[in-house]
């Protein structure tokens, strides 16, 4: 196992203008992460071949992986051009991930306001034959691809199955994220039991939870049924994160952890404890 942190964690100082992405992967290494996962978020890295460039060449400075690429994509709801775009737009980040040496890409796979099953199951064929043509071409740069549980539309668990499963490549997987099951009111640890054997990399995340009648106030957000949740240090939040990492570990998965704060805590010290205290809960699982 190698535990790292996404760069999605500094975004409070990439934000800012304090960090980029390139300061993000420096101090990742410095923050003790053994890899780091790039998101690019506000940032064009298709169009920016030098900025990939400095990306690669700090994390090779400071020695760590870069483990995975994670962009955002749609395929949901477009018309027969709007889809064809879509993909080729998708594969030409594909070839960002491959300059960066990452052999891990995440990218989404829909957005829509229509949550249902009816619309899920009408898109599920467009949505496996976008994730098949992407994985597809990555397999050439032995790139495996990925979609995350989250964005309510595909975020329980036996929805990112169907679409891996319909895919039905060996480089497609999932990007399962520990914590983002309870924002479809799912139980963490059944997500990640129906998940684990298909996932390529592991982010680990926790949240606070209220229930739908103890509004908080301001910072919060609703699950898809109407609890509060608000983002938390990994291991200080409302989740069973011990338990999480257990059936991680007794599952035989051997790859990447990568820590995922988007709380409200200062950036760098919550990633630092997060990062300190999952280290810990690891070495204590036998």
């Amino acid at each position: 196992m190698k535990l790292g942190v996404s760069s999605y964690s500094l975004w409070q100082n990439i934000q800012s203008g304090e960090l980029d992405l390139v300061g993000a992967v420096a101090k990742i290494a410095e923050l003790g992460g053994e890899h780091v996962e790039i998101v690019p978020l506000d940032c064009d890295l298709v169009g920016n071949p030098h900025l990939v460039e400095a990306i690669k060449s700090k994390a090779a400075e400071v020695g760590i992986e870069i483990s995975n690429y994670a962009i955002g994509a749609n395929f949901s709801g477009l018309n027969d051009e709007e889809f064809e775009k879509e993909i080729e737009r998708v594969k030409r980040e594909v070839d960002v991930a491959a300059a960066l040496g990452a052999k891990l890409m995440r990218h989404d796979v829909a957005n829509s306001k229509d949550t249902s099953i009816r619309r899920f199951m009408a898109d599920l064929p467009k949505l496996a034959e976008a994730c098949r043509r992407i994985a597809d071409y990555a397999a050439q740069f032995g790139i495996t691809t990925s979609i995350e549980n989250h964005g309510y539309y595909v975020q329980a668990s036996d929805r990112v199955q169907a679409i891996v499963n319909e895919v039905a490549r060996d480089n497609f997987r999932t990007t399962l994220d520990i914590g983002n099951f309870v924002c479809v009111d799912e139980n963490p640890l059944v997500g990640i039991r129906n998940n684990i054997k298909i996932a390529s990399i592991v982010h680990v995340k926790d949240f606070y939870i209220r229930s739908e009648s103890n509004n908080p106030g301001e910072g919060w957000f609703r699950s898809a049924n109407g609890a509060y949740l608000r983002g938390a240090i990994a291991g200080q939040g409302d989740l069973d994160t011990r338990g999480a990492l257990r059936v991680i570990k007794e599952a035989g998965f051997d790859g990447y952890l990568s820590i995922e704060f988007e709380g409200m805590e200062p950036c760098e010290r919550a990633t630092k404890i997060a990062l300190n205290h999952v280290r810990q809960l690891w070495e204590e699982i036998q």
